[in-house]
């Protein structure tokens, strides 16, 4: 039996890789469980680390650290990508009023902490890890242990504030929407029928009977109007044609438009009427519509045209055809000449058979290669994001230079490259499958990993009165936040309960309520809202958390 002996207790690197195995394996199957509609998720792994470190496994120390580390930089880069292509776009218009709320969230929780830390005499340290835990954000208790250890402090016990808060910080976001639900929402309100997008891709058909166009090509019109359309086909004496830009336009001409149903009326003024019949049914058999055109999906899949302008292809010169519309990870885009084309993004071309054909050539469509993983991006990424993380910034009356860290400089990376990435046509593009596996594997090795350390004093803590006072000051740190800032949006703001739902969700990072959310406000604002201001927030916890202990310790 001494194999097995050294399978399990004798430590080596096949001994680690074994423990957090099944730590992460037994996490994750528990996690599955539903207690009144809410799972932990991947989390539970954290909890099955901590039984195991207080039933006496342990791994090498060395082991035990890098596969810690490894796992914070994969789940914090593999985020960073993923928020990254919204990231600066959730601060436009009602984004902009959302994450200012969601700000407000963040720093009345910090705020709490620095205070609940001076009023019971607890800490800092200790505080950022119960915060850490409020608001579930393991990546920020990441951040926060990095720095403790570049600091030469202890590390340790800001997991054991993290564990002891982590399973309030859940119930209590869902806690929070249901007094406010309860006292703020009239039965009524949630019936309310949801804003429409005005920006998103609208298609009319118009005919010219604007003097002031007739003869005009199709790019001097354009530039009598500040409205953004692409004409996808006009008509003229029974036959259709794709129009160039140098198309000259005469009465009675008849287009097929794609623009956003805001400038519809804008763009009825300029052509002179919109015909009735509504061409934004998912019904429309575009192909039987003619027969001389065709309308066929491509998707991009050739690396050289990641971050080109549609403009740029000049496929309506050279080919003869016509991209109306442009999906890119669920969302229709409108496809004028200035759109930057990313890989995997699925256009919607209109044209003869045979000039479709020819350009499937030219854009790829080859969607099997869009399955292999791009692990140089990958990489490359966190080799970038390490470096950065290590650059020391410093500041009068700091003796400690300041770094991003290991989970901080990551993000941050991450975000730029999921951003800006095609624009400097780096192949940034993953599946969304690809991603969520790397952020999965990444953050269960972190949590097998983080548990494991903080089992062994996990108990003693909690049932002392050090631990009643973490229980007491997560559940404050997660309540009061959370309602007053709830309550400010709903009656001050104006705003509707499953969008204020869906902001408290995001900025406290927690997708286990947002599903309780989902499951119990009608319509999709709380995903909205959650997707809005999850970035911002996500990564200011990372920071201020590194920053509060910088300053103040």
């Amino acid at each position: 039996m001494e194999w097995l002996y050294s399978l399990f207790v004798e430590h080596s690197a096949l001994q680690a890789v074994i423990i957090l195995s099944l730590i992460s394996a037994i996490g994750l199957g528990l996690g599955k469980i539903q207690i009144g509609g809410v799972s932990l998720g991947v989390t539970f792994v954290f909890f099955a680390g901590i039984l195991a470190g207080h039933f006496g496994f342990s791994v090498d120390p060395q082991m035990l650290n890098y596969a810690e580390t490894f796992g914070l930089v994969i789940f914090v880069y593999a985020l960073g990508l993923q928020v990254g292509p919204g990231f600066f776009s959730s601060f436009r218009k009602g984004g902009l009023t959302l994450n200012m709320l969601a700000i407000g969230v963040v720093l009345l929780g910090t705020l709490f902490a620095v205070i609940g830390s001076l009023i019971t005499r607890m800490s800092l340290s200790d505080a950022i890890g119960v915060l850490c835990g409020a608001t579930t954000n393991t990546p920020a208790l990441g951040a926060a242990q990095q720095t403790l250890k570049q600091m030469g402090l202890e590390s340790n016990t800001p997991a054991l504030g993290c564990a002891v808060a982590y399973p309030l910080g859940v119930i209590g976001v869902i806690l929070a929407i249901l007094i406010i639900r309860k006292v703020g929402v009239r039965p009524g309100d949630l019936e309310l029928p949801e804003k429409e997008d005005t920006n998103k891709p609208y298609i009319g058909a118009f005919q010219i009977h604007n003097p002031a166009v007739y003869n005009k090509s199709i790019q001097e019109i354009a530039q009598m109007s500040r409205s953004k359309f692409v004409i996808s086909r006009l008509w003229r004496e029974g036959k259709v044609s794709i129009p160039t830009s140098e198309k000259i336009l005469k009465e009675n001409d008849r287009l097929l438009v794609i623009t956003s149903e805001k400038d519809a009326i804008a763009l009825t003024v300029l052509f002179g009427e919109q015909e009735t019949t509504d061409w934004n049914k998912e019904d429309i058999d575009w192909n039987a519509m003619d027969s001389q055109l065709v309308s066929q999906p491509i998707v991009i899949t050739r690396p050289e045209l990641n971050g080109k302008k549609i403009g740029a292809l000049r496929l309506r010169n050279h080919y003869g055809v016509n991209i109306s519309r442009v999906y890119r990870s669920g969302v229709q885009l409108l496809a004028t000449s200035e759109l930057r084309l990313q890989l995997g993004d699925r256009l919607t071309v209109i044209g003869e058979a045979a000039a479709i054909q020819n350009v499937e050539k030219v854009l790829g469509n080859a969607v099997k290669s869009l399955s292999e993983p791009n692990l140089v991006a990958v990489f490359v990424g966190i080799v970038l994001g390490l470096a950065l993380g290590a650059i020391p910034f410093t500041f009068s009356g700091i003796s400690t230079p300041v770094k991003l860290g290991m989970a901080g400089g990551p993000i941050v990376v991450g975000i730029l490259i999921g951003t800006f990435g095609p624009r400097l046509h780096m192949i940034t593009y993953t599946t969304k499958s690809a991603n969520l596996m790397l952020r999965a594997l990444g953050l269960s090795m972190y949590l097998a990993c983080l548990g494991l350390d903080a089992g062994t004093h996990f108990f003693d803590t909690v049932f002392r009165p050090e631990g009643v006072l973490w229980i007491a000051l997560g559940a404050g740190l997660t309540l009061i936040p959370t309602l007053i800032i709830g309550f400010v949006a709903l009656k001050m703001m104006k705003i509707d309960f499953g969008t204020v739902a869906g902001m408290l969700c995001g900025s406290m990072a927690n997708p286990m309520a947002l599903n309780y959310a989902n499951d119990t406000i009608p319509g999709d604002n709380p995903s909205v809202a959650y997707a809005t201001v999850y970035p911002l927030s996500m990564f200011l916890r990372v920071i201020i958390a590194q920053l509060l202990l910088m300053f103040l310790l």
